[in-house]
């Protein structure tokens, strides 16, 4: 659980004297290292694009380079570049967001946490003592196959759902100025997707590489669209279940709606029961997402019952007896009115299933971020009125803390409480009043849009924000 493991040293002091240790040994070079250039990897295959660490933007892989080097997926021109300005003392300026918290606090930035990570802490030396031409093989990797998605959720877009693609042909870009949804600036940007059915050389190249970077991987996780919906991710999970010498210390995760056909997830099943039984892998965690409980939930995520859902969770937790189940909750405005009741729900959940044979003890895990784009989605367009609900939030998973008995921990640990506790925060922070004027009537106008488009009542499904729709839809620019 790399990601809840970075969040709980956030809130350690500034003085802790490992981080200290290791932001000193990064400034040795200058005060531009950060292992995570090296180390880390989200490849985008459906999209031919890269990047390491989630702060700098994703810059696309030049074909000419893999087919001469396949492991330029990870160790492109562009990046060996940012690796030479590191590795000189220099800043790349795609790395400002760390380098801002630095130059404004005594806290510790990502580039600290990421380079003391397990998976990267180990190769300080060696990368410090490497040239900057040569390649590295990481080890956290996260890995698109493709954009194949069953589900339209409001604030996806056709980059990663075969769902949108098809919805935003059919009735072009939604009337907001934000411009994720509209198929001319994705072309702009060399970011329409590539076809499932169609040859994807950036898949071929992957898979030419796999065999090496297999063995040296500590994490590795496939995101998507919905990975059970990508023949690659199914070609993965048979690929460990067959090796004879797995890699044991590898942390697997799979992401999944769980929204998919029984028949797909009775396989998915199967080959987790294989893989965890079999003990092919150190840990196994299944990423599913879900923002909000019930018909509102339902509306955020076009595709999802709601019902069925709860049920999948519960059969896969049933069936699957060693894995974490971790809820990725992108908190945004939509989320407020019910979230409460899913974190009953996934406490629930904790009770119900936590065990010593798990890896974590705890069978659910509660991952809310909070969403920063379309902005015209996020909380902070909403009346910060509902500031005070977001908190009883917080209060309310902080009373379900974890009570440690019988080895078991049964209730929401600091690291998810304080996520939630973060979201309250940035609801708070100021936003400029022309700007928050053209995400409100944004929100209003999209809205609209997805009602006419999937046949939805927005007003129906939150009669909490009727008043304040209505406003948006007459706000003029």
């Amino acid at each position: 659980m790399a990601e809840e493991t970075q969040n709980l040293k956030k809130q350690i002091s500034e003085d802790n004297p490992f981080y200290v240790k290791v932001r000193d040994e990064l400034n040795d070079t200058g005060c531009g290292m950060c292992l995570a250039k090296w180390t880390q990897v989200t490849m985008h295959l459906q999209l031919g694009h890269t990047h390491s660490c989630h702060h700098p933007k994703t810059h696309p892989i030049p074909e000419r380079e893999i087919r001469r080097n396949p492991s330029a997926l990870h160790n492109t021109r562009y990046k060996k570049q940012k690796r030479r300005e590191m590795l000189e003392g220099k800043r790349p300026e795609e790395c400002n967001y760390c380098w801002g918290i630095e130059d404004n606090s005594d806290r510790f930035s990502d580039r600290t946490f990421k380079s003391a990570e397990s998976w990267s802490y180990p190769h300080m030396d060696e990368i410090k003592n490497s040239s900057w031409r040569d390649d590295f093989n990481p080890r956290y990797v996260e890995v698109a196959f493709s954009n194949a998605c069953n589900f339209k959720c409001s604030y996806c877009a056709p980059a990663f759902s075969t769902k949108w693609m098809e919805e935003i042909k059919e009735h072009g870009a939604y009337p907001t100025t934000d411009k994720f949804n509209d198929l001319s600036y994705n072309i702009q940007e060399n970011k329409m997707p590539i076809p499932q059915s169609e040859e994807n050389p950036y898949v071929e190249a992957f898979w030419k590489w796999w065999p090496d970077m297999y063995q040296d991987l500590h994490t590795f996780r496939i995101t998507g669209g919905e990975p059970l919906m990508s023949k690659d991710t199914w070609k993965v999970l048979d690929y460990i279940i067959d090796q004879k010498n797995p890699n044991k210390n590898l942390s697997l995760a799979i992401n999944s709606n769980l929204g998919i056909p029984d028949k797909l997830l009775d396989r998915f099943i199967e080959k987790i029961q294989r893989i965890t039984e079999e003990n092919k892998v150190r840990e196994f965690i299944v990423f599913t997402s879900v923002d909000t409980w019930g018909e509102q939930a339902e509306y955020i995520r076009n595709g999802l019952v709601f019902n069925k859902f709860w049920d999948n969770v519960n059969k896969v937790l049933t069936k699957c007896p060693k894995i974490n189940l971790t809820f990725m909750s992108t908190y945004n405005g939509l989320s407020i009115p019910g979230y409460h009741k899913l974190i009953n729900g996934i406490y629930q959940l904790k009770e119900e299933y936590g065990s010593t044979d798990r890896y974590w003890n705890s069978a659910a895990f509660l991952d809310s971020s909070y969403l920063r784009f379309p902005t015209h989605q996020t909380v902070q367009v909403m009346p910060q009125e509902w500031s005070s609900k977001i908190y009883e939030d917080a209060q309310l998973a902080d009373f379900l803390s974890v009570p440690l008995f019988d080895h078991k921990y049964v209730g929401y640990s600091d690291i998810e409480i304080q996520k939630i506790k973060r979201i309250h925060d940035w609801m708070k922070a100021p936003v400029d009043a022309d700007r928050l004027k053209t995400q409100r009537r944004n929100f209003g106008y999209y809205f609209k849009a997805h009602d006419e488009r999937r046949g939805t009542d927005f007003c129906k499904v939150f009669p909490e924000f009727e008043e304040f729709y209505h406003e948006c839809l007459n706000i003029r620019l």
